[in-house]
């Protein structure tokens, strides 16, 4: 899978979270010191979102709710929730 061109990055603390969206789903992924989490939802919107370690992977759980889906990416990667940066495009994420 392969985001667009038209993606948004953000870093803080460590952090760096990417947001992109394919012809088939809106993908926000997190990258720490070399540990992954990707939260991706189908790119109409309104489906529950999906965590996996990496955008391919396959997905470890999904989630009604995005902050469910924040929490998950979070322990992931070893950090608190309120460490994640999360690009403006992808804060309405979730159902």
């Amino acid at each position: 899978m392969t985001g667009s061109d038209d993606s948004e990055t953000v870093t803080e603390g460590g952090v760096t979270a990417r947001y992109y969206e394919t012809g088939e789903e809106r993908v926000l992924t997190f990258d720490r010191d070399g540990r992954t989490a990707a939260i991706a939802q189908n790119a109409e919107g309104y489906a529950m979102v999906k965590v996996r370690r990496t955008p391919d992977d396959d997905e470890l759980e999904k989630y009604y709710g995005f902050d469910m889906a924040l929490d998950h990416a979070a322990e992931l990667l070893g950090v608190r929730v309120s460490d994640l940066p999360v690009p403006e495009e992808a804060s309405d994420m979730g159902m």
